[in-house]
This record gives structure tokens, sequence and C-alpha cells, in this order.
């Protein structure tokens, strides 16, 4: 019998893990990190429902730390099997795993620093450095549309999600129960925009006989308007306003889109031309990626690189490395637009900036991303009037904008186009990915087109035949 349990992003959207069982065989579908509210974070210092080293392989749809943060922490509890993922999330994860253990470890030992207690345990972080290097051997590439056996009885084949540079939706073919005939299971990952810049438009579902599929904004639509008119407008308001733009923006896909919207707007005459900050290190190491990964782009980007056109480059761009380079973003008076992970402004360089500029009425925040509940990004976004940063509270002053068009994932109408290219409906259909308003908006949506639905609980087994 083979079935799925659901070991995270059920009733959330943060901390992606699926667990397959089937013929005696483990894969595990994802390796997130909890993120946001502390009683979601607190889930990642429990132990793994299961022997990490009785998993057969993992398979990771993209390099985001909600869906592949946690494979450090597997590998250093036994897991030694191959980690399948398409090339450029394996670039991307050599990137982001090593930078998700520096900030565990930083955090460890800012905590023993301050000595909140003397007769306490010391701090530790949840992985180290040598943990993200070892997972990063584990790392295996499939390219799109190329099915292979990963493990005996178990077929992998990824699709274009168009959510990031490398994401996929995975079609996993497993066996079924009692010798029957073999079991397809399309895990659609994080689902991306149409039309949206540098990547293509999600390719329409393969043929499946149960689909697990994100709903993230299952219960809304993004705004008419274009991320490129949104950002119009509130650049041309902070110039008006005479202060900095601090966009606290994840340094993989959303930094990428806002350099290549700003150089577009710039071109156009729609904007002035501005000193752009870059003030991430992992951004400033993603983006090269991003570029070179042609397998991943859409006709537009293919075009500027044909022409000599550099993607990514606003005229008067600057990416910031050093600490001191970072520090000498305080003196640059006037307006500027600083581009700092992280993206729900949980930690990271941001904070120093926000720390800085949110005091200021002449200040805009623009949050350009989905802000998880709980993290400092939601506050603000949600008119908080002070945000704890660095052991103090800092007042917000600064104008905020939420520019809910950047979204890296599909809206409600996206996931449903998406759907719509399904050859038949799948057997039977999970939310994940999503708060429970969201999970309920479009569990109900599905149901509508006569589909069986069902929105799983944390931990919950369903067989799949």
């Amino acid at each position: 019998m083979a079935s799925i349990r659901f070991l995270g992003a059920a009733g959330t959207v943060t901390g992606s893990r699926f667990l397959v069982e089937a013929a005696g065989r483990r894969v595990l579908v994802d390796a997130g990190l909890f993120q946001g509210q502390k009683e979601l974070r607190l889930r990642n210092w429990t132990d793994f429902p299961v022997e990490p080293g009785s998993l057969d392989a993992v398979v990771l749809t993209h390099a985001h730390i909600d869906h592949s943060g946690a494979l450090p922490l597997l590998v250093r509890s036994g897991f030694r099997g191959d980690a399948w993922c398409t090339p450029a999330t394996a670039d991307l994860a050599g990137v982001m795993l090593p930078d998700s253990a520096k900030l565990q470890e930083e955090a460890a030992r800012h905590a023993n620093e301050k000595g909140y207690s003397k007769h306490a345990p010391r701090a530790l972080p949840l992985y180290e450095l040598a943990d993200a290097t070892a997972a990063l051997e584990r790392l295996r590439t499939l390219r799109y549309g190329k099915p292979r056996e990963i493990v005996p009885g178990f077929t992998l084949r990824f699709s274009r999600a168009g959510h990031i540079l490398g994401s996929a939706s995975a079609l996993l073919t497993v066996p079924g129960g009692g010798g029957g005939e073999p079991i397809r299971l399309l895990f659609s990952g994080d689902l991306g925009r149409y039309a949206a810049p540098i990547l293509p438009d999600p390719e329409s579902p393969p043929e499946a006989d149960f689909l697990v599929v994100e709903s993230t904004y299952g219960d809304r639509d993004h705004p008419a308007d274009s991320p490129a008119q949104e950002l119009e407008r509130e650049v041309l308001a902070a110039v008006a306003r005479g202060g900095a733009i601090v966009m606290p923006a994840f340094a993989i896909g959303r930094t990428q889109e806002v350099l290549f919207l700003l150089r577009e707007l710039e071109q156009a005459g729609r904007i002035p031309v501005l000193p752009v900050f870059v003030d991430s290190p992992m951004a400033t190491d993603a983006t090269p990626i991003y570029r070179a990964h042609r397998e991943d782009h859409d006709s537009e980007m293919d075009a500027l690189l044909a022409r000599g056109i550099e993607p990514f480059s606003p005229s008067r761009l600057t990416f910031t490395r050093s600490p001191e380079q970072s520090k000498a973003i305080n003196r640059v008076h006037g307006t500027c637009i600083i581009v700092s992970a992280s993206g729900m402004a949980t930690g990271g360089r941001v904070l120093h900036h926000l720390e800085r500029r949110l005091p200021d009425p002449a200040t805009t925040v623009l949050l350009v991303g989905y802000q998880a509940a709980g993290t400092r990004g939601w506050s603000i976004q949600n008119g908080a009037a002070t945000v704890r940063m660095h052991g103090k509270d800092v007042p917000v002053r600064a104008r905020v904008a939420y520019l809910p068009g950047f979204s890296a994932h599909g809206d409600r109408g996206e996931v449903a186009r998406w759907l719509d290219g399904a050859s038949r409906p799948p057997r039977r259909t999970f939310c994940v990915h999503g708060e429970p308003p969201a999970l309920s908006a479009h569990a109900a949506a599905i149901a509508a087109r006569g589909w069986d639905v069902h929105v799983p609980g944390h931990l919950e087994t369903v067989e799949v035949g």
C-alpha cells in the first residue's frame, strides 16, 4: 500500500515535507524548515518523525529554505541517500544552505554572548556549516522532462513551476499495492506567476492519480496592476518625499526580479536613475546563477542577453559584500534604493537598515513578498507602532507599502489556470502550503470543479493506492 504522510506545510505555508512510502521504500518530497511563529519554528528542533537513515531518497522542488533547509539536519542525523533536484536548484542550494547554516551559528553565538541565563545550557545552532556542506554532497541533478528511476520502483520527472530559478513540480511514480498498477503522485511545488519576467510560465500538470497542490493565495487574487506599475508608483512617491527606499527582499528570486524591473523602468524613462544597493552576499552570489541557467529563461530574457543587455543591472547598481560596505550605506542621504535580505525581516542585514531608517518619516519600506504570520515583516505590514530588533523597540514612522504583485506565487486564478491544464481530474487532490483561510477557500474552489479534495492535518497519513 502506498501512502503520503504530511510532515510539514499542512495547515501552514512553511516546512514543506511530504513522506511517500510504497513497496518498503521511503522518499521525502521537500525537506523544508518551518518559519514564522515560534510554535512553528520549534518544530525544527523536534526529532524527525521517521529515522532519517531510513529514507531512500529526497526530492527538492526548489531551493527556498522552507523547501530545502532541513536537508542538513537529515544528513547530520543519518540520511545517506541521494537528494534529487534540477541543476539550477543545486547551484542555488550551494549558496542558500551554507548561508542558512551561518545564520544558525550566528544566532547561537549571539544568544550565548548576551548571556540570557548563566545557569541555562549554551545555545546551539540548529545545524552548522559542516552539515550544510555534507548536505550539498548528497545532491543529484535531473533536468526537466527527463524521467529517472531514483530508487527501485520510484520514477521522478520534473516540470517547470515558474516560481524561482530551477523550481519544479515533481511527478513521482511509485509501485501500487498488491502488485497493482503504478501510482502517479504529482507535487506542484510552489507555482509561479504567468507572464512574469525572467522565467517561463508554469508548465501544465502531467496526468496524475493524486495531486498535492500549494494554496498560498487560495483565497485571493493579486491586483490588476503589474509589479512594474506598482514599483514605478512607489519609487516616484519616494523621490517626492526625499527619503530612502528599504526593500526586505528574498535573496533568491525577488531580488533579481526587482533589479530586472528597475533596469526596465530606468531605460524606459519612467523613473529617475537612483543609487541601488543590493546589500546581501547571498543575492550577490545568486544573481550570476540566474544569468547562467538559460534553460530557465523566458524568451524576453533570452532576447536581452542576445542583445548584450545585462538584465539585472540598473545604471547605478552596487553589490555590497563586506560589513564595511554595508555600513557605508548609512552615509547615503536622499533617495536611494536598498534591497536586502531577509525577505520577511526575520534576520540578515536588512534589520540594520530598518533599525536606522524606520524612525524617519521620509523613509519608504516596500514589502515585495509574502509576510508569514509572526515575522517582523508581517508586524510592519499590519501597522505595528514598533518592532523589536537587536534587543530594542524601534518606532515605525516610515511609510509602509505592500506590493502584492511581486509575489512569486500564483494567485487563486493562476493556480486555477494551472489546474485547467490537467488532461483529467486526479482521483484526489490535497491542499497544502497555505494558512487555514486560504486552504479552506482553495479546497472549496477545487471541490466546485467536481474533484475529490482534502485538506490534510499536520502529520496526517493518507493511503493513495
